[in-house]
């Protein structure tokens, strides 16, 4: 007699061993029909399995159908092998090497003697709906190492026979038949092609053979699935209106930067692109100055010594840029800790001076992998928002409910509310005494909580010295940024013996914590891009206000209102070019400039501006104070 209790407290009794399929089967046609998997076991050591997985003793099942997350995770991976499967039918001497799950879909590495072609991409997509309809079986076998590196070589798959001779000798592998196609996997998988109906390939990129620019050079193939239709062509549109909001298009568009090739990974700032980066940087400078931030400024580049002393020498050495001079290695920093240890350490610091608060608009450094740079989102050369809080493990749940508190204002104010929160806490390799890492994530926990957040924990993510809370945004189009941060470290102070006196006398170790709001603003810059698609609010756009003239006998007008703004501080230009004003008013839509001003004849004689939004809203004619008042309020509430 078998047992199977499922995730309701419910069970039920088999006289024999049986499959998830046959459980499903018992329960209903409905669920038997859409069972894709199951997930055996309870907490960290349940599993997911085929339907066909034969259950001997009593255990827990819970039937996964397209309605979980791991019921999608089964379609992908199995729209992955569906992949490699027309591959084979098209190009029988195409070779496959791996084909994993990523976020919104999968890929699959193929050897193949000519580049695939967008035709080709089509015609195997083709393929795919024509094979998943079908509905053949998926079936799964287990073979000795040997006897499937075998078998692989005699059927020419030379890369899964090179996978499977890296797997110890005497194990055993699973191997995944549909139709004419076989492939090495773990799965599982769902169990039958015809339960993949909803995807689409996207596109081809070059990928190294195991990820080493040595090996060859293999064809991606990175497609997208989906349990329903109106979730894939849901995120179809998500992408056409990511690709209109890309911030390396609206950047040339907009003549804000460009990144150029003889000094990639880095940012060539245009005047309206540094005008939006002297905005953000400044508006930061007040939140350091409103609360409690010291600002300072530390060198570019220090001593390899001291970078051996705080351990990034080991750990980041790859992606560092090292100088020498007079005999005498540096390397340029990638991050500005140790620089503000060693301001800190300057002079005496007692109990009293805590917390002491540095902040930095500190420029980084690191060696980033060509294919791995972006746009101005992954760069080599970087400026953060750099903070560091050296403190007493007391005032740790404090800080941490502070700058949380203030994250949230300053998210709000370049237009994100939804923010997801995250605390990583001990990993297995650590240091510190446990009663410390208590403390800690306590204090972590306390301050989130103390701020109204709701978190998840994320068990052993933490850094080896100490836990960390991750802040992440998400944008108009619901995808997750990373940018905030803060870090409990007291290991750091301890290499570059930083102290206080305290209220003891004697001499103790700060607590150092580690915060960013925006990191890095070239990254935070071109995500507040395409969160706004271009269109940046009124107080962030590089030019406010365009005053144009309609015919030239108000070129003077103009120009007397072009002034009366710029004294209010304002960013304005004037267009008095001999155009008509519907082309002009149409050009500066288009580099999408907040308010526009037209000024005829009429608005002359009466000191009057017609006001246009962007958006293409006509608020009218209006006096010249009465629009200025209207954008310094909208500057003001950050509108």
């Amino acid at each position: 007699m078998v047992t199977i209790t499922l995730p309701d407290g419910s069970k039920r009794e088999y006289p024999q061993p049986v499959t998830v399929a046959e459980v499903a089967a018992s329960i209903g046609t409905g669920l038997a029909k859409a069972a894709l998997g199951g997930k055996v076991g309870t907490g960290e050591a349940a599993r997911l399995v085929d339907t066909s997985h034969l259950i001997e003793h009593d255990e827990s099942l819970a039937i996964i159908t397209d309605k979980q997350a791991e019921g999608l995770e089964l379609i992908r991976h199995s729209t992955a092998h569906l992949l490699a499967y027309a591959v084979k039918t098209l190009f029988p001497e195409a070779q496959v090497t791996i084909g994993p799950v990523i976020e919104h879909g999968f890929y699959y590495d193929f050897s193949y003697k000519r580049p695939f072609t967008p035709d080709d991409l089509a015609a195997i997509e083709k393929k795919m709906v024509e094979l998943a309809k079908k509905d053949e079986p998926v079936v799964r076998r287990v073979l000795p190492r040997d006897e499937a590196v075998a078998h692989f070589k005699s059927i020419g798959e030379a890369y899964k026979a090179e996978i499977i001779g890296s797997i110890p000798a005497g194990e055993d592998v699973s191997l995944y038949r549909e139709g004419g196609f076989e492939d090495l996997c773990r799965g599982p998988h769902v169990p039958s092609t015809g339960k993949l109906k909803h995807f689409k390939l996207m596109k081809v990129a070059g990928a190294y053979w195991r990820g080493d620019h040595r090996n060859e050079m293999l064809q991606r193939v990175y497609g997208t699935a989906w349990a329903t239709k109106e979730d894939l062509q849901q995120y179809l549109t998500m992408l056409e209106e990511a690709e209109k909001r890309d911030h390396r298009r609206l950047g040339r568009e907009l003549d804000l930067f460009h990144i150029d090739e003889h000094s990639p990974g880095t940012v060539f700032w245009h005047p309206k692109g540094w005008t939006v980066w002297q905005e953000v940087e400044q508006y930061m400078r007040r939140v350091y100055r409103d609360n409690g931030y010291l600002e300072v400024k530390g060198p570019q580049i220090l001593d390899q010594g001291l970078w051996e002393k705080t351990g990034h020498w080991d750990k980041y050495r790859e992606n560092m840029f090292v100088t020498e001079s007079e005999k005498r290695d540096y390397a340029l920093k990638p991050m500005n800790c140790p620089g503000h240890i060693l301001i800190y350490k300057q002079g005496i610091k007692s109990y009293r001076d805590l917390p002491l608060r540095y902040g930095e608009f500190g420029q980084c450094h690191r060696n980033e992998p060509t294919g791995g740079l972006h746009g101005i989102m992954r760069v080599r050369g970087f400026t953060q928002d750099d903070g560091h809080i050296f403190c007493t493990e007391d005032m740790i749940q404090v800080e941490v409910q502070a700058f949380t508190t203030l994250l949230q204002k300053v998210y709000r104010d370049f237009g994100f509310t939804d923010i997801i929160y995250k605390l990583s806490t001990r990993p297995e390799k650590r240091i510190g005494t446990e009663e410390s890492w208590d403390k800690a994530e306590a204090a972590l926990a306390e301050g989130l909580k103390a701020s109204g957040c709701d978190f998840e924990y994320l068990p052993g993510e933490g850094a080896f010295y100490g836990p960390k809370i991750e802040y992440t945004l998400k944008d108009a189009l619901g995808r997750p940024w990373q940018c905030g941060t803060i870090q409990v470290d007291p290991n750091l102070p301890g290499r570059l013996d930083a102290e206080f006196v305290g209220e003891d006398g004697a001499r103790h170790r700060p607590i150092m914590l580690h915060r960013a709001i925006v990191g890095s603003l070239e990254r935070f810059i071109g995500i507040l891009i395409e969160q706004h698609a271009g269109a940046l609010p009124a107080w962030l756009a590089p030019v406010q206000v365009v005053v144009a003239s309609i015919t030239d006998a108000q070129a003077d007008y103009v120009q007397d209102v072009v002034k009366s703004l710029q004294k209010q501080g304002l960013r304005v230009q004037a267009d008095l070019r001999n155009e008509k004003i519907t082309y002009k008013i149409r050009e500066h839509s288009l580099q999408k400039v907040p308010y526009i001003l037209v000024a005829g004849d009429k608005e002359k004689a009466s000191g009057a501006v017609a006001v246009r939004a962007r958006g293409n809203q006509d608020l009218g004619v209006m006096p010249l104070q009465s629009f200025i008042e209207k954008l310094q309020g909208d500057i003001a509430d950050k509108r």
